[in-house]
């Protein structure tokens, strides 16, 4: 994925040499694979229900031993994420590597939505209401309480989210309840909840979406970056650090570092809601107090987190020595940046001021050029809507920046859209498994 050949391009620019493997379904390379800043690349077998994880910890063990590796950064998906929980604590015990991955019980408790707001309540953090259902009979009383519950609200709506691997339902942001009683038992029962197929019902909360990438070792936070989020996100924007908005979640992310102790050491990535008028002031207030930046964080709402790289860490490439640094401060015998100074470099790792946003050609040829003239022709757009699109194309590609794009390596972006992409296609026509959606940075296609 793009935020794995972004950390391996880190590495790789800061003098380090780089070890790449991924999992290649179909035995079709990924674009990483074609990398300048790959030395050597493995294949890994891929974790199923039905082998388990233990081949694929081995593949990475035998890695790490054939070729001396120092350190693991697993850039992994949401599929993968709890078995490299199980692969951190079997290189940690079988091996002198160090891996920036969370050991498996903390990984589930922040990869799972429920566990992670209720440990996040449990550290005296502010949530949003949110409520484990697996029964239509649960999710009504929730929804339809006898008594109201003290944080509930008169005119309180509900998010209806799966808790598992579900494309289906991915983007399903329906309110509840619906205006009738027998609308939102209908809308339950096309959900489907069951002990087997959990859902969460999270209050929705009026305003825009935040996305974040940290790196956390020891139980400090070393690199942070705050984005604009949405459900399909393809294009990244930094926050300014400075701002009153990135500050907040800073210091949410410290907090959530520090109640839960130095044994803390992988990515930690938040998604927060803010509601809308707070999220319009704070986006561009600059330089505020800290009293000012602990009363804003109590009006941050995490809907859940990823125990994993975030794609935000593109917005990072700029800073890739400093970002690098911040990595190998796990290792024992690092000199940190500065010593020969005689000083210690302890700054966060944050993106250069001015830096450009971030999107993917591929996907904006898409949706801002060609789906356009579809939309016109159907007429559900006019001339002018295109001609806006077509020049929202054209600022991308003249002044910001492509996440997988890099002069001094050409190979990879050129191998995503002749050779990647292309042979992924085909697999799934000739499979007839139909897709509805496609992202580019993450080569995942949502199923229909």
């Amino acid at each position: 994925m793009s935020k794995g050949l972004n950390v391996a391009r880190t590495f790789y620019r800061a003098g380090h040499r780089v070890i790449g493997a991924d999992f290649e379904p179909y035995l079709i390379p990924v674009s990483g694979h074609f990398s300048t800043s790959i030395d050597i690349f493995y294949r890994l077998s891929k974790p199923t229900s039905e082998a388990g994880s233990a081949k694929y910890i081995q593949d990475l063990i035998d890695i790490v031993n054939k070729e001396g590796v120092e350190l693991w950064v697993p850039c992994s998906g949401i599929a993968s994420g709890i078995e490299d929980g199980e692969a951190a604590e079997a290189i940690s015990k079988e091996t002198r590597c160090k891996a920036v991955q969370f050991g498996l019980t903390l990984t589930e408790t922040l990869h799972e939505k429920h566990f992670f707001i209720d440990n996040t309540r449990n550290l005296g953090l502010n949530v949003p209401d949110t409520h484990l259902v697996t029964s239509e009979t649960e999710s009504l009383s929730v929804l339809y309480p006898e008594k109201p519950r003290p944080t509930m609200q008169p005119n309180d709506k509900y998010i209806m989210k799966s808790i598992l691997l579900d494309d289906s339902n991915r983007s399903n942001m329906t309110q509840l309840p619906l205006p009738t009683l027998r609308e939102t038992e209908a809308h339950i029962k096309r959900m489907n909840p069951t002990p087997f197929r959990p859902f969460v019902l999270q209050k929705f909360i009026k305003g825009p979406e935040y996305c974040t990438h940290s790196l956390i070792i020891g139980g400090k936070v070393k690199a942070f970056v705050a984005c604009p989020s949405a459900e399909l996100l393809m294009h990244y924007t930094p926050l300014p650090t400075s701002s009153a908005l990135s500050q907040a979640m800073l210091l949410y992310t410290t907090l959530y570092a520090k109640k839960t102790g130095n044994g803390m050491t992988g990515h930690f990535s938040i998604d927060f809601l803010v509601e809308e008028d707070v999220a319009r002031v704070a986006e561009t207030r600059m330089g505020v107090e800290e009293s000012e930046v602990r009363e804003l964080m109590q009006k941050i709402y995490p809907i859940e987190c990823n125990p994993r790289v975030h794609t935000a860490v593109v917005c990072l490439s700029d800073v890739c020595e400093d970002l690098a640094a911040a990595y190998l401060s796990i290792l024992p015998d690092h000199e940190p940046k500065g010593i020969s100074n005689g000083h210690k470099s302890e700054a966060l790792v944050v993106p250069r001021p001015g830096v450009p946003g971030y999107y993917w050609i591929g996907h904006d040829l898409v949706t801002r050029v060609l789906l356009p003239v579809l939309s016109v022709a159907r007429s559900e757009i006019g001339l002018r809507d295109m001609l806006s699109m077509w020049m929202e194309f054209v600022e991308h590609v003249l002044y910001w920046r492509d996440g997988t794009w890099e002069i001094w390596d050409p190979w990879p972006a050129w191998w995503l859209y002749v050779g990647y992409w292309p042979s992924v296609f085909l697999v799934r026509l000739w499979e007839r498994k139909w897709w509805s959606r496609c992202n580019v940075s993450t080569n995942k296609m949502f199923g229909c």
